[in-house]
């Protein structure tokens, strides 16, 4: 996997788009390993699922946007740092049949007193033949960010 190197800029710009409320375009930001996208393939045979085609992961940003920033409070430099730490060549496969995610294995500091372990979930079948990364959670995140007031 790692992101593309393009992959922040476009990652941060549709955040900022959902954010002024637009509707931001998908973007390819990356792509899985071959371990990972053998993997996740591996695991949608065995429940009867449509394999992924194509190793590329795209973005658009709004379920991201809506779920960690409005409703846990985080900022978009908190959510970039979540999508780098799990988008990573190190990232595991969650092995379930009601989603396809992976986890971050290095834990890391959140700044908000956690130390996270990032997870994304991946919708696989509305930007067929590639993945989105639909949401991305940092599992472990007790104390959560203050969040504004109103």
């Amino acid at each position: 996997m790692p992101l593309f190197d393009n992959a922040k800029y476009l990652i941060r710009a549709n955040l900022e788009e959902v954010q002024r409320g637009g509707r931001a375009r998908a973007v390819v930001i990356g792509d899985f390993t071959p371990a990972q996208f053998e993997t996740i393939n591996q695991i949608k045979a065995s429940v009867g699922l449509p394999l992924l085609e194509s190793p590329e992961i795209v973005f658009i940003g709004s379920h991201v946007y809506n779920s960690r920033v409005i409703r846990d409070g985080y900022s978009l430099d908190d959510v970039m740092l979540q999508i780098e730490s799990v988008l990573v060549a190190t990232a595991i496969v969650l092995t379930s049949p009601r989603m396809t995610a992976i986890r971050s294995t290095v834990p890391r500091q959140d700044g908000y007193g956690n130390e996270v372990l990032d997870e994304a979930v991946f919708e696989c079948t509305q930007r067929k033949p590639r993945a989105e990364l639909y949401s991305v959670m940092p599992k472990g995140d007790r104390i959560k960010p203050p969040k504004p007031q109103q």
